[in-house]
């Protein structure tokens, strides 16, 4: 990035949170982010320095363009806790402060120390969310195939437009929770991927300015000033280290779930297409007489054995939370139904 765009940057950055930080007035996080845009508004003096040491001129002063104009007034409706995604993707950093339990600016876990366990231990949670990710994949296919399936049968239709419309209902909705996972994966990969880059350069830049903001979200966190502004300093002078911990603290990100597009979509499919099949497949093994009473029977076994997997998750017993996924699922069934039931005598 030349110079002139990482002045612009910074300016943004400084006027968004300045924005943040009247959204946020009256709140401990007020103090932070107008700390933040002094921090920006220094580093972008240091690139103001080198502009006109290399004959560039004086900058124009800053406007914000319509982008940034457009997020600080989401900011100024939603604050910044609703917005922070699209914050840290406009480079305005903190936005941590609201991972946190209850809204409290208390720290989610301890500051990392360069090259401490604490850094690995991140690493490899993924397996758990993957599962979780995968269940809930599953029920979204087996509910929302199933009440398709209800419906095109409570209109009266035949077997055939009753598989035709499952089959339709199984590839359309296995396609689409494909490609809306690998464009929210590719999403998520391609900010953190600029804004690591920017962080790098930053960091080679001026790294006393990182380990300052750095410090300020420590502070605002709940961590003694002092100990913050050690541990930060200890952290840059650590690259690699240092890129890692930036993008959990100043940007909210975890490289650690940031999953591959393609694996993550492919994922999504599989087990969305697993669940829809469920409530399809009797209509292929069984009678046409009996298939539906037999797709409505194992449609109810998956979504109580859905719901008590999901206890595993949430901690709460097997069995009521088995019972209320079952109970969700048939009250969705039955509306589906009278859905298509009354279509079918209207169309008639």
């Amino acid at each position: 990035m030349n110079p002139l765009e990482s002045l612009r940057e910074e300016q943004r950055s400084a006027f968004l949170y300045r924005v943040c930080a009247a959204a946020e007035e009256g709140t401990p996080r007020a103090e932070l982010f107008r700390r933040l845009a002094g921090e920006a508004e220094a580093q972008g003096a240091i690139w103001r320095a080198q502009i006109t040491a290399r004959g560039g001129g004086t900058p124009v002063p800053f406007e914000p363009d319509a982008r940034t104009r457009l997020v600080a007034r989401l900011v100024a409706w939603m604050g910044p806790r609703r917005m922070r995604g699209m914050l840290a993707a406009m480079k305005v950093r903190g936005m941590s402060v609201y991972s946190t339990s209850g809204g409290r600016s208390e720290p989610t876990h301890a500051p990392p120390v360069a090259g401490a366990p604490l850094e690995r231990r991140h690493r490899g949670l993924g397996s758990g969310g993957n599962l979780r990710a995968a269940v809930f994949g599953v029920n979204d296919g087996l509910v929302s195939n199933a009440s398709l399936i209800l419906g095109v049968a409570g209109s009266g239709a035949d077997t055939r437009t009753v598989v035709l419309a499952g089959v339709a209902g199984l590839a359309a909705g296995a396609f689409s929770m494909a490609v809306g996972e690998y464009v929210s994966v590719r999403s998520q990969r391609e900010l953190y991927e600029h804004q690591i880059a920017l962080e790098r350069d930053e960091l080679a830049q001026y790294p006393e300015a990182e380990a300052q903001e750095l410090a300020l979200i420590y502070a605002a966190k709940g961590v003694p000033k002092r100990q913050a502004e050690q541990v930060a300093k200890r952290l840059v002078a650590d690259p690699e280290h240092a890129l890692d911990t930036l993008a959990r603290e100043e940007l909210g990100l975890n490289p650690a779930d940031l999953g591959a597009p393609f694996g993550a979509a492919a994922s999504s499919f599989a087990a969305f297409a697993a669940g829809a099949s469920i409530p399809l497949l009797p209509y292929f093994f069984a009678a046409s007489s009996s298939a539906l009473a037999v797709a409505i029977a194992v449609t109810a076994v998956a979504l109580f054995a859905i719901g008590a997997t999901m206890s595993l998750f949430t901690g709460r017993g097997a069995l009521l939370s088995g019972l209320r996924m079952l109970a969700l699922g048939t009250s969705a069934g039955a509306v589906t139904w009278a859905v298509g039931r009354l279509a079918g005598i209207a169309v008639g």
